[in-house]
């Protein structure tokens, strides 16, 4: 059995790796995702200019409502929230990096309602 911090230095290795093959352009930015026990966050990137276009996250600012962040249902809204705000800046396509975590719950849900929202990856 992997133990807790392991887990993370593999996930990062893969990360890596995932990294190596994809970059986000102007045209095509990157999607990334990284997932904490207790929020989620997102960020549309350009690689080659080095600097982030959109973001969203679970975490809120003083005085909105406290939400949870750590399940699936905040992470759907997460998605949503990234797509509307990729589009304001005129962003419709996007390359996905899961952030070296498997492609289930939270992530999955963050990544359907992006599609849904009007995202193409």
């Amino acid at each position: 059995m992997i133990q807790q911090k392991q887990r993370n230095i593999v996930r990062q290795r893969v990360h890596t790796r995932i990294r190596e093959r994809m970059t986000g352009t102007a045209e095509r930015p990157r999607l990334n995702v990284y997932r904490s026990l207790n929020h989620i966050y997102t960020q549309v990137i350009d690689d080659v200019k080095g600097e982030t276009l959109a973001s969203a996250s679970t975490v809120s600012k003083k005085g909105e409502g406290k939400k949870a962040g750590g399940n699936v249902m905040a992470a759907a809204e997460v998605g949503k929230l990234i797509a509307q705000r990729a589009q304001e800046k005129g962003i419709k396509r996007v390359v996905f990096d899961r952030g070296g975590y498997l492609y289930h719950g939270r992530i999955k849900a963050l990544a359907d309602a992006a599609r849904e929202a009007g995202l193409e990856f």
